[in-house]
């Protein structure tokens, strides 16, 4: 007995191995295409990730804006991009992938030369004419951003197969925040050395690093070859619907476009609008933590506040493929109640103060949280999406994301400056209530998703799950 026990033990335990490896074994045998999109993807994460990352700083102490001011710059940036998605995301759908990456790239590009060198060009102070030239070198990187990241999930919808996808999409989402982290390596030497412009002129090599990647290794002959490879291992996909939008006028494909817009679908607004209040905690990685780890605290981590504001990526960079694997299999809405509550709770843990090793649990359990469901979001918009439509939806989709950072944006300078203000001894700030507050904000989403169950499921679009 206690030998087939084992033997069950030991059966159930190669399942599992095999279920958690086969997803990387299978993504590891696709495309150089899909390699040049991750890589990319890598790039870009490292870039954005990086300039935002400072960006608040930047205008406080090269613009010289006041920290309400300095966080609707940085709104202007992060909201600006989203709301550029909803307009640009069908951007891919008409003019092909590597030509929408390379156009996105370029744009973003000329708007970080523009942002670098807006100090020593311009006066500083409120419309100044630094202030100018660097809103100048955001609405490049607003429009650029706007066609790459729904550029870069509609390709991962072209270049995996039904087998690869779930990974495709996940290791597209962690590869991003791997990019993410690599700031908190990179920026504090080159900051100390050469100031903020110096760490952003690091970043403008970066972009011209993605273009040379996406012109080289995602090269018309690989896009053709990896394209050929999908439809070889998908003879099941229907080709009827590409061949009709093919053979459409621009009107009609206007008219397309608008029929297929999912505004009319009260559950998938439902859950794209539920997600604003967790999605704070996003736009808090950018917009509060920086002050909060630099001002907050003494010592290592105020002075390396950088590797602190992005560890998150890096959590989610080794996280989030062992989650989607262990769960690639679970029911979604019940995903994102789990996942949405793990990433909210957390936040009461630095309402007991500004300490080590509470900012580390706070780190690490909200990021278990996101890697629960935010992957599986992002896999579902697009997979909804009718052929030729995923970069329209998935700028739909992000939508909401687009109302987090403007509103974020706009009370975040308040709460530092009147709970974590700068020149002011960590003794005398009161944190604890600023993320109590946020906490409580956070939580909706998961008691919404809850409550509002069994009306979502009765109409609740699925693909996939077992």
């Amino acid at each position: 007995m206690e030998e087939v026990n084992g033997n069950q033990n030991g059966g159930a335990a190669k399942k599992i191995l095999k279920e958690l490896t086969q997803p990387f074994v299978d993504l590891a045998h696709t495309s150089r295409a899909l390699f040049g999109l991750n890589l990319s993807y890598v790039l870009e994460g490292l870039t954005y990730f990086g300039v935002v990352g400072l960006l608040a700083i930047f205008f406080n102490e090269y613009i010289k804006l006041d920290d309400i001011r300095a966080g609707n710059m940085v709104g202007v940036l992060t909201a600006g991009i989203t709301l550029a998605m909803l307009f640009l995301g069908a951007t891919v759908d008409w003019i092909g992938l590597r030509r929408a990456l390379l156009i996105s790239l370029t744009s973003m590009l000329v708007g970080r030369i523009l942002l670098t060198m807006s100090p020593n060009i311009g006066a500083p102070g409120l419309w100044g004419g630094a202030h100018i030239l660097a809103m100048l070198g955001i609405m490049g990187i607003v429009l650029g951003y706007g066609i790459y990241q729904p550029a870069a999930y509609a390709g991962v919808k072209q270049l995996t197969t039904p087998k690869t996808a779930a990974m495709g999409y996940a290791m597209l989402y962690a590869l991003m925040n791997l990019g993410g982290f690599l700031p908190g390596l990179i920026s504090p030497p080159v900051r100390k050395a050469a100031g903020i412009t110096g760490v952003f002129w690091v970043y403008v090599a970066l972009t011209v690093a993605g273009i040379i990647v996406v012109a080289f290794i995602m090269s018309k002959n690989a896009m053709k070859q990896a394209l050929e490879n999908v439809k070889a291992e998908s003879p099941d996909v229907d080709e009827e619907e590409k061949d009709e939008m093919e053979e459409m006028s621009a009107k009609e494909k206007l008219k397309y476009y608008i029929k297929n817009f999912p505004l009319k679908d009260t559950r998938f607004l439902f859950f794209i609008f539920i997600l604003i209040f967790v999605q704070t905690l996003f736009a808090h990685n950018w917009l509060t933590l920086p002050q909060y780890t630099s001002r907050a605290f003494e010592g290592f981590v105020s002075e390396n506040f950088e590797f602190f504001v992005n560890l998150n990526p890096i959590l989610i960079f080794i996280l989030t493929p062992i989650v989607t694997a262990l769960t690639s299999k679970k029911n979604t809405y019940n995903m994102m109640i789990i996942g949405t509550l793990i990433m909210a709770a957390p936040t009461f843990i630095l309402a007991l103060g500004p300490n080590f090793y509470t900012l580390l649990g706070y780190l690490f359990i909200m990021t278990i949280g996101e890697a629960m469901w935010q992957p599986r979001f992002l896999q579902w918009v697009a997979e909804i999406a009718p052929k030729n439509m995923t970069g329209i939806y998935m700028g739909i989709g992000q939508f909401p994301w687009f109302l987090t950072k403007i509103i974020t944006s706009l009370y975040s300078g308040w709460f530092l400056m009147n709970y974590v203000p700068a020149d002011t001894p960590p003794a005398e700030m009161n944190s604890e209530m600023m993320w109590l507050i946020y906490g409580i904000i956070a939580m909706i989403t998961p008691v919404g998703l809850f409550l509002a169950k069994n009306w979502m499921v009765k109409g609740f679009k699925t693909k996939n799950e077992g």
